[in-house]
């Protein structure tokens, strides 16, 4: 069904990329390497690459490898170049996106940044860190096995799993198979650029505080209850939390609360200092209970912090600490005080 042509390749293969961006790839084809030309195509078949992006970002380019016997081949139009989502080697999943009727020049690595000729729409697909997704060529028409170009494959042998074709059964039927099934023994050129977004290392982490009741009682139970959350984007993973509360609450316990995947020491006394983690969206709710100590008068005063530890920082430390007041109930002498004594 294939037959293949050896040749010098002696051409620039690494495209220019951004600082952010990083080339996915199975080939081993570098400049002035070997590589094999891989003819018979027919028209409709596909040959695929699958691929697995070392980070989370968006594929913004693809990369094909398009050569002739002699490299002397004039422009080809293609049908399409299609990014799958994963499936079960070697049949892709759904579709991503698909750049409609490349051209494609002989002899040269082909890069498509753009979905339409007048490059205004540009090719963008999100992946996740890990991910493998799946490039493929569709061929408009079936090349000249004598100089029409074709896709190009390495010499040192194909990824497991990493390089697939579309093929013709005949009478209009077509089915995926391993690239090894059919007989090619290297990795397409077919590549693509992935722009790596930059992780974040900021954490905008609050903290708030309630009191009940909202005015003490000299004597009697009053319970805080401290609200540290995470807006984000970045995790919180080792946040201190520190409250040593007033010298006038005694008895003092608390519990702690996580929700959204945070972590904090479920239970303790006295003074709160530990660390808890806060991924993006989550938050801790510790309730603290005690007793203001008989004989307390005047504003009971209670202050609490977190801190965001390395590597992540928080840009508005100014939600960071938080004092709250509590002001003893008044008294039936306030109220004579005030003139309601008759």
């Amino acid at each position: 069904m294939r037959s293949a042509f050896w040749l010098p390749v002696g051409i620039a293969l690494a495209a220019t990329a951004a600082a952010n961006e990083v080339t996915v790839r199975n080939d081993s084809l570098g400049n002035g390497g070997q590589g094999t030309i891989e003819a018979g195509f027919v028209a409709n078949e596909k040959a695929a690459a699958w691929l697995t992006t070392p980070c989370s970002g968006n594929i913004v380019a693809v990369d094909i490898f398009w050569r002739s016997l002699f490299g002397t081949a004039p422009l080809a139009l293609e049908d399409s170049i299609d990014i799958y989502r994963a499936g079960t080697f070697p049949v892709p999943g759904d579709l991503a996106e698909e750049i409609g009727g490349p051209v494609l020049t002989d002899g040269v690595l082909n890069e498509y940044r753009y979905l339409d000729e007048n490059q205004t729409i540009p090719l963008i697909v999100p992946v996740a860190e890990s991910e493998t997704f799946v490039v493929a060529l569709t061929f408009a028409e079936a090349p000249d096995p004598t100089d029409g170009p074709s896709v190009v494959i390495d010499e040192d042998g194909a990824t497991p799993n990493g390089n697939a074709i579309y093929a013709s059964l005949g009478g209009g039927v077509y089915q995926w198979f391993s690239n090894t099934t059919l007989g090619v023994t290297g990795d397409w050129v077919i590549r693509a650029v992935v722009d790596c977004q930059s992780v974040s290392t900021e954490a905008d982490v609050a903290v708030a505080m309630s009191a009940d009741p909202p005015q003490y009682t000299a004597g009697a139970p009053l319970t805080y209850t401290i609200t540290i959350d995470n807006a984000g984007p970045a995790a919180a993973s080792s946040t201190t939390i520190v409250d040593a509360f007033p010298a006038d609450y005694d008895g003092v316990t608390w519990t702690c609360v996580p929700s959204g995947g945070a972590s904090c020491p479920a239970s303790g006394s006295g003074t709160i200092a530990g660390s808890v983690s806060l991924p993006s969206g989550s938050e801790v709710v510790f309730t603290v209970d005690g007793t203001v100590a008989a004989g307390t008068t005047g504003t009971l005063s209670n202050s609490a912090t977190a801190v965001v530890g390395a590597p992540q920082t928080d840009p508005d430390t100014t939600n960071n600490s938080v004092t709250l007041d509590v002001d003893p109930v008044p008294s039936d002498d306030t109220i004579f005080a005030d003139g309601f004594d008759g």
